[in-house]
């Protein structure tokens, strides 16, 4: 079935920047998605299943360690539409966290051993709630307050212009993508006139205070490749961006996270279309690094979907797969028992694995 979804997708002639969901494309569908994720390469025996490779090492069940992260997304509606967005977030989308949600995620804030909260989206701040949202769990004592911004949400309205002001209010600690510090790369990923609002929206945290050298006003941006091919290194990245940023815009920022392209949903799409999906399977499960297993995202993060199902991750919860426990939904929230499960995984696991490992912060290994 999953060559025969490959083969339609390849000749399906698709729109520039539109959703999965909005071109009526198979892969908007989780169980296709799978269904080429668990076939061909895998199926055939060319390439290990990743449970495979983790049995080696005895990381077979995976396992949770002390939940720290709780991740929630409030809702896939954004202001832009990224070539290689794993979530297929766009202005089309009007999946969005209610309040009700909100409140029983606030009630889990407030009772669990998380020491930080990670929002995103989407463009988190796209939903409606999203400042009550923040003032509200700022009040719940969580030490790391993560809001993953795309940046150009600051510029795409003027009721976003003050954003800077209210992540600073709130002590939020600002996580922003920018595919690459050149127009050329980011606009290719994110669409037209993209870097250009990038560029102003940081200049602009920078005026509040963000990402000075001594600065407790966090500023971190997130590298993902704009092709078919894993991150460089870490380091050495964020030397280039930081001397690119500041020379050509007077830019700081904290720390770069390097952040490996999994094969799911729009970047599946781009694979296949381009005809890189085996090249670039084989190059994460050649890439794959056992001592990174143990430090894998989903071993200490819970991902919340904006309808309240529990995920092991945000890769797992765009492809439907809910925890493997009794408690599935934020409303039933019980840690001691949430943390008695084994993690579901499939091959996109191999990019979170892949060389240095990869995760929302960065490498890992």
């Amino acid at each position: 079935m999953e060559k025969s979804i490959m083969n339609d997708l390849k000749k399906a002639k698709k729109p520039k920047l539109k959703t999965l969901q909005a071109r009526e494309n198979d892969l908007a569908q989780p169980n296709k998605q799978l269904a080429i994720l668990n076939g061909g390469l895998f199926a055939d025996g060319e390439l290990p299943y990743f449970k495979d490779k983790i049995s080696e090492i005895g990381q077979f069940p995976l396992r949770p360690n002390k939940l720290e992260i709780l991740q929630i997304n409030v809702g896939y509606m954004c202001n832009i539409t990224c070539e290689h967005c794993h979530v297929d977030a766009g202005p089309t989308r009007k999946e969005i966290m209610t309040v009700e949600t909100m409140e029983q995620c606030l009630e889990v804030i407030r009772n669990t051993g998380a020491h930080t909260l990670d929002l995103t989206g989407g463009a988190p701040e796209m939903n409606p709630n999203f400042r009550w949202f923040v003032e509200e769990a700022s009040k719940a004592g969580i030490k790391d307050f993560i809001v993953r911004s795309n940046l150009s949400i600051i510029l795409a309205n003027p009721k976003f212009n003050d954003l800077p002001e209210f992540f600073k209010k709130h002590n939020v600690h600002v996580v922003s993508s920018l595919p690459h510090y050149t127009r050329g790369k980011t606009d290719k990923q994110r669409g037209d006139g993209v870097f250009d609002k990038s560029i102003k929206a940081l200049q602009l945290l920078n005026e509040v205070g963000y990402g000075m050298p001594d600065s407790d006003l966090r500023l971190d941006l997130v590298y993902n490749p704009s092709g078919a091919y894993l991150p460089g290194d870490q380091m050495a990245l964020e030397r280039d961006f930081k001397k690119a940023l500041d020379e050509d815009f007077g830019i700081q920022f904290h720390n770069l996270f390097a952040i490996t392209n999994l094969p799911i949903s729009r970047f599946l799409d781009y694979l296949i279309a381009s005809d890189n999906y085996e090249e670039y399977m084989y190059s994460l499960v050649e890439a794959y690094n056992p001592s990174a297993v143990s430090s894998v995202m989903c071993t200490n993060t819970i991902s919340v979907s904006w309808d309240g199902w529990l995920y092991d991750c945000d890769f797992n919860q765009m492809l439907g797969l809910k925890v493997a426990n009794k408690i599935k939904h934020i409303k039933d929230y019980n840690e001691d028992l949430i943390n008695d499960r084994n993690i579901i995984i499939s091959q996109h696991c191999y990019g979170c694995t892949a060389g240095a490992g990869s995760s929302c912060q960065g490498t890992v290994a």
